[in-house]
């Protein structure tokens, strides 16, 4: 979302738009526990785990991006959570929550997470000043979520989810729209996520990394499921926001609200504040281009932080005003890249 005008003083980063970057989205692993079919292909080869960050130089890396203006973090996947002592950085970065000495700091640091270990980090996560998650469920059916899933316990995700609430995290539930999947279900989940006081995402499904099966034959327009939606509900414009490119409506009968994110029925790039690092050190402009800059090098050439912001910079200078998503060339993929290599 277009945020303010940065006061001068501020080495804010502004890109070739006038768009105002304040928005990191850190994947802190590319390996998960279950193998999404819309996301992975059933034998995915993960990256060797040598040419992964650390969570140390993951956080100095986060650092560097908050002295620029990033003002919030969103830690994601494959799933966050599987990454061993992942609390450690979730905590250093809780600790950048607030004003620090003769700076700004962060504002918000939030996580996604497919729910499978939310059970056991849900306390910890509050404790170290997480308020809000996302939790990606695309069917409440368990024969469905196995099969979306490859293998996926949609009963253990649920008790993940339960757990982040009475922890007292706010929880949003993403569902990434899939004819002949949950194309039908739609009503239900507004109702369940109602029930339990959760809002709701609904995601058109991204032409990124090659899969088993075609993903034009599984898109739905998301213009076409919120006019089904309201033949049963009252959904009402929005003006909640979470920096995120969803748009929002408040429904009338649950009192929670359902957002809306639409890549390739309705571009939002023009608003767009976000980059994305991976767990190696490449950072990604934009989601559905393949243009990166390697943070990796400079990160390793010595303590002096100064080198990596200027690349840093530099790359800021070459976001793309946005994405080629289309979905009737998306055969194989738009992007060559698989979601979990970038985060959701």
């Amino acid at each position: 979302m277009r945020g303010k005008a940065p006061p001068p003083q501020i080495n804010y980063m502004i890109d070739p738009f006038g768009r105002h970057i304040s928005y990191l989205r850190v994947s802190v692993t590319d390996r998960c526990d279950l193998r999404c079919v819309y996301c992975m292909a059933e034998d995915m080869t993960f990256l060797p785990k040598r040419e992964v960050l650390s969570l140390e130089e993951l956080e100095r890396l986060c650092g560097a991006f908050i002295e620029l203006g990033v003002r919030k973090i969103r830690l994601t996947g494959g799933e966050p959570l599987v990454r061993r002592d992942v609390m450690a950085l979730v905590d250093a970065l809780g600790r950048r929550i607030g004003p620090a000495e003769g700076a700004e700091g962060l504002e918000e640091l939030t996580l996604t997470t497919n729910g499978t270990q939310l059970a056991k980090y849900a306390e910890g996560l509050v404790r170290a000043g997480v308020r809000r998650v996302n939790v990606s469920l695309d069917t409440l059916d368990a024969a469905g979520f196995r099969a979306a899933t490859r293998f996926g316990d949609v009963e253990k995700v649920k008790a993940g989810i339960f757990a982040a609430r009475d922890a007292g995290l706010h929880v949003k539930i993403n569902a990434v729209a899939l004819r002949g999947l949950n194309e039908h279900e739609f009503d239900a989940m507004l109702a369940w996520c109602g029930q339990h006081g959760f809002d709701l995402c609904l995601i058109e499904t991204m032409p990124m990394g090659e899969v088993a099966e075609d993903r034009t034959d599984r898109y739905i327009s998301l213009e076409v499921v919120r006019a089904r939606l309201r033949l049963n509900w009252t959904l009402t414009e929005s003006a909640y926001a979470t920096g995120g490119p969803a748009r929002y409506f408040d429904v009338a009968e649950t009192g929670t609200r359902i957002g809306f994110i639409t890549p390739l029925s309705h571009n939002f790039c023009e608003s767009c504040n976000r980059v994305r690092l991976t767990c190696t050190g490449t950072l990604y402009m934009c989601l559905g281009q393949d243009d990166a800059a390697d943070l990796r090098a400079p990160l390793r050439q010595g303590l002096r932080d100064e080198p990596l912001k200027a690349a840093i910079r530099e790359a800021i200078l070459r976001k793309p005003k946005g994405h080629d998503f289309v979905i009737e060339r998306a055969r194989p993929a738009a992007v060559a890249r698989h979601m979990s290599v970038t985060g959701g």
